[in-house]
């Protein structure tokens, strides 16, 4: 039986900001559906844990595991990267205020703040052009933006009923167990769905889920534009890069957290 109670996990509370750039924006009216089913995982099965059963800086693991996709889809297996813990722990404090000598600190994270200290900086690294939100509510706009960027990042305000499932689902009639965030806020990485599902990287194993658990729990979606996924595929067709590079350079720049 599966059994997540012991796993960290480390999202705060939702933050929003009136400036961050909305993904539907920048797609062109010729852009195909989406097709019924993408995935991006390769096969692989142990993505690393990340630390995330040790602190709950899921905010952080889920960006090195967008990375993860991203190279092994850009280079093959012997090209995938994988962020050594020391240097998770790294982020973790810089950008989400973790001081190892002070347990009551280990909170988790902002997934927006992390995003901003990203996008200004890099993750060793490993650069991120921008980020722009699809609506988490409409479905086709996230398996388009899973599918034109290798995946997207993620919040969940988990139920408690999740611990113990090996497919995450609703439960009807669940009761308090059921309710969004009982069990606490999550960050996942999504690089994977079909016409019935959506598959997330979460404490180094793939965790699948029904569309009916993402309308209920999920609560923010960031598709991520990185250089690295674009250095190897180049814009996609029927997106609106330029168009968005000349907003994101409109909207005025926040010191970012040292890294």
């Amino acid at each position: 039986m599966v059994d997540h109670s012991q796993m960290k996990l480390g999202r705060k509370h939702v933050k929003t900001d009136s400036r961050t750039l909305q993904l539907g924006k920048y797609l062109k009216d010729n852009l195909p559906a989406p097709p019924p089913a993408k995935d991006w995982t390769r096969g692989i099965e142990d993505w690393g844990m990340m630390l995330n059963q040790i602190h709950g800086d899921c905010t952080i693991a889920a960006a090195a595991h967008a990375i993860q996709v991203w190279s092994v889809n850009a280079k093959g297996e012997k090209g995938e990267v994988r962020l050594p813990d020391d240097r998770i722990l790294h982020y973790y404090e810089k950008w989400d205020g973790y001081n190892p000598s002070d347990p009551n600190t280990d909170g988790g994270g902002v997934e927006l703040d992390v995003l901003n200290n990203w996008q200004q900086t890099d993750l060793d690294s490993h650069e991120l052009i921008a980020y722009a939100d699809p609506a988490f509510s409409k479905i086709d706009e996230i398996r388009q933006a899973i599918t034109l960027f290798g995946g997207v990042y993620i919040g969940l305000s988990l139920p408690t009923t999740a611990m113990k499932q090996e497919i995450w689902d609703v439960v009807p009639n669940g009761g308090a167990d059921a309710k969004p965030g009982s069990w606490g806020g999550h960050a996942v990485f999504v690089p994977k769905y079909d016409a019935h599902t959506f598959t997330c990287i979460t404490w180094g194993k793939l965790k699948t889920m029904t569309v009916a658990f993402w309308k209920e729990y999920v609560d923010e979606a960031h598709a991520l534009l990185s250089h690295d996924w674009f250095k190897e595929r180049g814009s996609p067709s029927g997106f609106d890069l330029t168009a968005l590079k000349a907003d994101l350079a409109a909207i005025p720049k926040k010191a970012p957290a040292k890294a």
